[in-house]
């Protein structure tokens, strides 16, 4: 389901798609937004991407499924739930045809919530160290 327009707003994303993916697609967002309230939601790599501090995550309407991407490698936290669905290392892939997790997918965003947290917290003392 790639799509070769650029779109400029997660509403404007959502609407090119039929309407059984839309109810999908703002799902996820709700709950990415319920769980990161504070995220600036933006377009990033043409596809719905989530800011607070840094990249949070992205979400994609792809084919076969909805993909979900942690901007992060260290979900071996989630590692049980995620041996549930297909994916790659950088990527999960929710079938369409499933409930999505919710509560999966909201963990998730809170860990990468308080991981980007402890990041800019580093960032910001090794500042204060060089002045």
């Amino acid at each position: 389901m790639q799509n070769s327009r650029k779109f400029k707003s997660v509403d404007e994303y959502i609407s090119a798609f039929p309407p059984d993916i839309q109810i999908k697609l703002k799902e996820i967002r709700a709950l990415i937004r319920a769980a990161a309230p504070k995220a600036e939601e933006m377009i990033s790599y043409n596809m719905p991407g989530y800011k607070q501090n840094s990249m949070l995550v992205y979400f994609a309407a792809n084919k076969a499924h909805l993909g979900f991407y942690p901007a992060t490698t260290r979900l071996e936290d989630f590692e049980k739930e995620l041996s549930k669905f297909n994916g790659t290392k950088g990527s999960i892939h929710f079938p369409y045809d499933a409930p999505l997790p919710a509560k999966l997918i909201s963990r998730i965003v809170k860990f990468r919530t308080k991981e980007n947290e402890a990041l800019a917290k580093i960032k910001a003392e090794k500042k204060k160290v060089k002045k």
